[in-house]
Protein backbone atom coordinates (compact mmCIF):
# COMPACT_ATOMS: atom_id res chain seq x y z
CA UNK A 1 0.00 0.00 0.00
CA UNK A 2 1.34 3.20 -0.73
CA UNK A 3 0.04 7.27 -0.26
CA UNK A 4 -1.95 7.06 -3.31
CA UNK A 5 -4.18 3.92 -2.17
CA UNK A 6 -6.47 5.96 0.44
CA UNK A 7 -7.80 8.99 1.15
CA UNK A 8 -5.62 10.78 4.24
CA UNK A 9 -8.28 12.91 5.27
CA UNK A 10 -11.07 9.63 5.30
CA UNK A 11 -9.13 7.00 5.70
CA UNK A 12 -10.91 4.94 3.10
CA UNK A 13 -9.38 3.03 0.79
CA UNK A 14 -9.36 4.38 -3.28
CA UNK A 15 -9.95 0.87 -4.43
CA UNK A 16 -13.39 -0.01 -2.26
CA UNK A 17 -11.52 -2.73 -1.18
CA UNK A 18 -11.04 -3.37 2.79
CA UNK A 19 -8.01 -2.98 4.04
CA UNK A 20 -6.59 -5.88 6.72
CA UNK A 21 -3.14 -5.27 8.51
CA UNK A 22 -1.90 -8.82 10.06
CA UNK A 23 -0.33 -7.37 13.65
CA UNK A 24 2.56 -9.80 15.33
CA UNK A 25 5.40 -8.57 17.08
CA UNK A 26 8.03 -9.27 14.80
CA UNK A 27 6.30 -8.62 11.64
CA UNK A 28 8.49 -12.03 10.53
CA UNK A 29 6.32 -15.12 10.32
CA UNK A 30 2.48 -15.11 11.17
CA UNK A 31 1.91 -12.24 9.77
CA UNK A 32 3.79 -12.26 6.58
CA UNK A 33 2.48 -15.40 5.41
CA UNK A 34 -1.00 -13.86 6.41
CA UNK A 35 -0.26 -10.56 4.42
CA UNK A 36 1.46 -12.68 1.28
CA UNK A 37 -1.50 -15.33 1.45
CA UNK A 38 -4.19 -12.72 1.57
CA UNK A 39 -2.58 -10.75 -1.25
CA UNK A 40 -2.30 -13.48 -3.67
CA UNK A 41 -5.78 -14.99 -3.30
CA UNK A 42 -7.66 -12.23 -2.67
CA UNK A 43 -6.38 -9.19 -3.98
CA UNK A 44 -9.25 -8.35 -5.69
CA UNK A 45 -11.46 -8.32 -2.57
CA UNK A 46 -8.66 -6.99 0.02
CA UNK A 47 -5.63 -4.62 0.60
CA UNK A 48 -3.31 -6.46 2.55
CA UNK A 49 -0.28 -5.34 5.11
CA UNK A 50 1.53 -6.83 8.17
CA UNK A 51 3.22 -4.79 10.90
CA UNK A 52 4.62 -5.44 14.08
CA UNK A 53 6.49 -3.42 17.03
CA UNK A 54 9.75 -5.22 16.75
CA UNK A 55 11.79 -5.14 12.87
CA UNK A 56 12.88 -8.24 11.80
CA UNK A 57 14.12 -10.03 8.60
CA UNK A 58 11.31 -12.41 7.38
CA UNK A 59 11.75 -15.50 8.32
CA UNK A 60 13.35 -18.10 5.67
CA UNK A 61 11.10 -21.05 7.34
CA UNK A 62 8.24 -18.49 6.35
CA UNK A 63 9.27 -17.83 2.91
CA UNK A 64 9.73 -21.20 2.29
CA UNK A 65 6.48 -22.92 3.27
CA UNK A 66 4.31 -20.01 1.03
CA UNK A 67 6.66 -20.58 -1.57
CA UNK A 68 5.54 -24.65 -1.47
CA UNK A 69 1.64 -23.18 -2.08
CA UNK A 70 2.98 -20.60 -4.98
CA UNK A 71 3.48 -17.54 -2.97
CA UNK A 72 6.51 -16.00 -3.05
CA UNK A 73 7.21 -13.23 0.17
CA UNK A 74 10.81 -13.23 -0.49
CA UNK A 75 10.53 -9.61 -1.19
CA UNK A 76 8.25 -9.03 1.53
CA UNK A 77 10.14 -6.88 4.24
CA UNK A 78 9.41 -6.56 8.13
CA UNK A 79 7.48 -3.22 8.82
CA UNK A 80 7.46 -1.26 11.86
CA UNK A 81 3.59 -0.74 13.33
CA UNK A 82 4.04 2.99 13.48
CA UNK A 83 3.86 3.09 8.99
CA UNK A 84 0.42 2.66 9.01
CA UNK A 85 -0.62 5.13 11.93
CA UNK A 86 -2.43 7.35 9.33
CA UNK A 87 -3.22 5.37 6.83
CA UNK A 88 -6.18 3.80 8.92
CA UNK A 89 -7.66 0.20 8.25
CA UNK A 90 -10.56 -1.43 7.83
CA UNK A 91 -9.56 -4.77 9.66
CA UNK A 92 -6.92 -5.26 11.82
CA UNK A 93 -5.71 -8.60 12.76
CA UNK A 94 -4.15 -9.56 15.90
CA UNK A 95 -1.94 -12.88 15.66
CA UNK A 96 -0.33 -13.43 18.34
CA UNK A 97 -0.59 -16.17 20.72
CA UNK A 98 -2.30 -14.37 23.61
CA UNK A 99 -1.09 -16.90 25.48
CA UNK A 100 2.21 -16.02 25.50
CA UNK A 101 2.67 -12.44 24.14
CA UNK A 102 0.68 -9.42 24.10
CA UNK A 103 -0.48 -7.87 20.61
CA UNK A 104 0.52 -4.37 19.28
CA UNK A 105 -1.96 -2.25 18.78
CA UNK A 106 -2.96 -0.09 15.71
CA UNK A 107 -4.99 3.28 16.51
CA UNK A 108 -7.65 3.93 13.78
CA UNK A 109 -8.80 0.68 13.00
CA UNK A 110 -12.79 0.06 12.03
CA UNK A 111 -12.44 -3.32 13.63
CA UNK A 112 -10.38 -5.39 15.52
CA UNK A 113 -10.29 -9.25 15.60
CA UNK A 114 -7.97 -11.61 16.94
CA UNK A 115 -6.85 -14.87 15.48
CA UNK A 116 -4.13 -16.30 17.55
CA UNK A 117 -1.52 -18.64 16.18
CA UNK A 118 1.80 -20.14 17.84
CA UNK A 119 4.72 -18.89 16.46
CA UNK A 120 6.89 -21.10 14.77
CA UNK A 121 10.45 -19.27 14.82
CA UNK A 122 10.54 -19.84 18.60
CA UNK A 123 11.06 -23.68 17.36
CA UNK A 124 14.26 -25.54 18.69
CA UNK A 125 13.71 -28.34 16.70
CA UNK A 126 15.94 -29.76 13.75
CA UNK A 127 15.07 -27.86 10.63
CA UNK A 128 12.74 -30.43 9.12
CA UNK A 129 10.79 -29.79 12.65
CA UNK A 130 10.43 -26.26 12.23
CA UNK A 131 9.68 -26.56 9.02
CA UNK A 132 6.44 -28.93 10.01
CA UNK A 133 5.63 -26.49 12.53
CA UNK A 134 5.88 -23.34 10.01
CA UNK A 135 3.86 -25.74 7.40
CA UNK A 136 1.18 -25.81 10.53
CA UNK A 137 0.76 -22.56 11.02
CA UNK A 138 0.83 -21.53 7.45
CA UNK A 139 -2.08 -23.65 6.95
CA UNK A 140 -3.80 -22.68 10.07
CA UNK A 141 -3.77 -18.98 9.23
CA UNK A 142 -4.82 -19.89 5.15
CA UNK A 143 -7.95 -22.02 6.72
CA UNK A 144 -8.48 -19.39 9.26
CA UNK A 145 -8.93 -16.33 5.84
CA UNK A 146 -10.37 -18.85 3.70
CA UNK A 147 -13.20 -19.33 6.13
CA UNK A 148 -13.54 -16.26 8.72
CA UNK A 149 -11.75 -13.17 7.00
CA UNK A 150 -12.80 -13.54 3.78
CA UNK A 151 -17.03 -14.33 4.18
CA UNK A 152 -16.86 -11.84 6.64
CA UNK A 153 -15.30 -9.02 5.20
CA UNK A 154 -14.39 -9.52 1.38
CA UNK A 155 -17.28 -7.44 0.62
CA UNK A 156 -16.08 -3.68 -0.49
CA UNK A 157 -14.54 -1.92 2.16
CA UNK A 158 -16.79 -1.76 5.62
CA UNK A 159 -18.62 1.36 6.60
CA UNK A 160 -19.63 -0.26 10.01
Amino acid sequence: MNSMDYDTKTGETKSGKTRVIFICTHNSARSQMAEGYLRARYSDKFEAGSAGTEVREVHPGAIQVMKEIGIDISGHRSKLIDEFFDRGADVVVTLCDSAQQSCPFLPGAKKVIHAGFPDPSTCAGTPEECLTQFRKVRDAIVAWIDTKLVPEYGHQATSQ
